[in-house]
């Protein structure tokens, strides 16, 4: 999967600074910031982004949400990756079971962050490959 644009929902401005500047420099990638749940549908629905890291907490919508909104809205639906310091195997597996295609723990190394997504991505694929094979 190639990534071009990326869209990151979050609402603690230092966290996005990092991010974009990380995702930027490092990632190559351009990217879209939203501070909130709302903003961030409206957003994705006219960037089209690649790919969406989403905050779990935040005021208003949260991200688990945030994500039924995109998901409802979107067609195609890109990845979603989110953020969260709540990084227990229950709550990944939650977290996944809403269709997200992994989770990052914050705070996150802002120089490993882009081979962090790549990663989960690269994952994911293999996944979907796997299983695709074992249905037919």
């Amino acid at each position: 999967m190639k990534i071009e644009k990326v869209l990151m929902i979050e609402d603690d401005p230092n966290i996005r600074t990092i991010a974009e500047i990380t995702l930027e420099g490092v990632g190559n990638w351009a990217v879209v910031m939203a501070e909130c749940g709302q903003a961030g549908i409206e957003i994705a629905l006219k960037e089209k982004p690649d790919l969406i890291l989403l905050d779990v907490m935040m005021p208003g919508m949260d991200g688990p949400t945030t994500l039924q909104h995109l998901k409802e809205s979107m067609n195609p639906m890109p990845p979603v990756i989110f953020l969260t310091a709540k990084v227990q195997s229950t709550e990944i597996d939650y977290y996944q079971s809403l269709g997200a295609a992994g989770v990052i723990r914050k705070p996150f190394d802002p120089i490993t962050l882009p081979d962090e997504i790549v990663a989960i991505l690269e994952a994911t694929q293999a996944a979907e490959t796997q299983a695709e094979r074992a249905a037919c």
